[in-house]
């Protein structure tokens, strides 16, 4: 048994074949990286997988969640 673990793009291409899905673009994740990283950053830690998967449940585009978080951030803080 290899003790290498797959990279993250690897991990989430076979994830996503295994569950029936195309994987996720380079700009996909990073728009999904930053999106957690507004949520952790403004909450607590756990805010940040819930809140990709509330956008994914949604069916919204990362790019566009992303934006969407920024502008609650954004007014949040007013």
């Amino acid at each position: 048994m290899s003790d290498d673990k797959p990279s993250a793009q690897e991990w989430l291409s076979g994830l996503a074949a295994e569950i029936g899905l195309d994987a996720p673009s380079p700009e996909e994740i990073e728009s999904l990286l930053n999106l957690a990283g507004i949520a952790a950053h403004s909450s607590e830690r756990i805010a940040a997988p819930i809140a990709c998967w509330m956008v994914g449940v949604a069916g919204i585009d990362p790019e566009e969640a992303l934006g969407l978080v920024q502008k609650y951030e954004n007014g949040r803080d007013s």
